[in-house]
């Protein structure tokens, strides 16, 4: 395939820190994360809940510690999972403690928020004595008063302020291992605030549209919003924010990536709308086979077309394609190249069947190199 230099993204430098067993910065793969939703201290429930989000790939959980009962349940959570777990603090500095001490890999808390700076310090302490990184998450609608008094209202400006004020807090008491993230739910200002901090410091940054909406239209806001940054080279680490299950912000997380070419992961479906040309119905055939393929974590492409004017074009870049053609019978291209016909009815179990051998033979010519 030739080089396509209008494809290269060139990132941001950022440092880089660790998340538990996860790196975040520097030259680290774009992390995916989500938060959960059920009752932290429902260890059990909440366990479930992160499992679901580790078969879809998640790279980094977090979950509210508000309470005693929820840091006290911390513990088994993070046993009874494989992901570096985020714990979420707001204002009790003895949560954020009591979360370090129960293997949190990384403590979200704005320090200017939790009192003394002698509670700053025990903090900080715990997190360097537990190996914990720090998030700062400034957020456009939780901004500080003296903040919003100066600037009127939330903008780009009281955002970046806030971010470094609150850094400038951890670096006093000799702490670099730490996120940024300065999210709000309108684009423009979450893409301001992220293009303005990105250039006033080189920590890495947790983006995300917060309080985006409900699954599609928090999507169409999140991939606005996160596109441009992530286009621009800004994003180490991302989160989805939808009113929707947790393992669907994975999903989302991971798609947005694959489309940019920063991650890839599972089957990469390129199909029609659909139209009138169709010789098959494209729209059941691709939703069945997102389902079917969920299981293959193997990177690789699929094309599903409903006719010949574009089909060919598209399977000769693609690992497998599929072409609608004319009395029921359709054209079969692997790697590009014309392999055989399929008559009309098994057309999903054949792409399946296809779809698991290619990823067979992408892994085994990975493990012979």
């Amino acid at each position: 395939m030739s080089v396509r230099p209008y494809r290269n993204i060139q990132r941001r430098v950022s440092r880089k820190i660790m998340v538990g067993k996860v790196a975040v910065g520097g030259d680290a793969p774009i992390s995916v994360q989500t938060m959960t939703n059920s009752l932290t201290a429902d260890a059990a429930a909440t366990i479930a809940q992160i499992k679901g989000a580790e078969e879809a790939g998640v790279d980094i959980v977090r979950v509210s510690c508000p309470d005693e009962e929820s840091t006290a349940a911390l513990k088994e959570i993070v046993r009874g999972v494989g992901v570096p777990i985020v714990a979420d603090i707001h204002f009790h500095y003895k949560r954020a403690i009591e979360a370090a001490e129960a293997g949190a890999a990384c403590l979200r808390f704005n320090p200017g928020n939790i009192g003394s700076d002698d509670r700053v310090r025990e903090v900080v302490k715990a997190a360097k004595d537990h190996g914990c990184s720090i998030r700062i998450g400034v957020n456009a609608g939780s901004l500080e008063k003296d903040l919003l008094e100066k600037y009127g209202e939330p903008c780009p400006e009281a955002l970046v302020e806030s971010a470094l004020h609150h850094a400038r807090i951890l670096e006093d008491h000799d702490f670099r291992e730490f996120k940024i993230s300065v999210k709000a739910s309108d684009v423009f200002l979450a893409v301001a605030s992220y293009e303005a901090l990105a250039k006033a410091c080189d920590y890495p940054l947790h983006i995300g549209i917060t309080e985006a909406g409900g699954l599609r239209m928090g999507t169409v806001k999140s991939s606005i919003g996160l596109g441009r940054l992530l286009w621009g080279g800004i994003g180490d680490t991302i989160r989805v924010s939808l009113s929707a299950p947790p393992v669907e912000e994975v999903k989302v997380g991971f798609d947005m990536l694959k489309a940019l070419g920063l991650r890839q992961r599972g089957v990469s479906v390129i199909s029609c709308p659909s139209c009138a040309r169709q010789n098959f119905d494209v729209i059941k055939t691709v939703e069945a086979l997102e389902a079917r393929l969920a299981h293959i974590t193997t990177p690789m492409s699929l094309s599903v077309i409903g006719c010949v004017v574009n089909g060919p074009g598209e399977a000769r870049e693609t690992n497998v394609g599929l072409t609608g053609g004319g009395n029921k019978t359709h054209q079969i291209y692997l790697e590009g190249e014309q392999a055989h016909r399929l008559k009309d009815g098994d057309i999903v179990e054949h792409l399946v069947k296809l779809a698991e051998q290619k990823a067979a033979e992408i892994e085994a010519t990975a493990k012979g190199k």
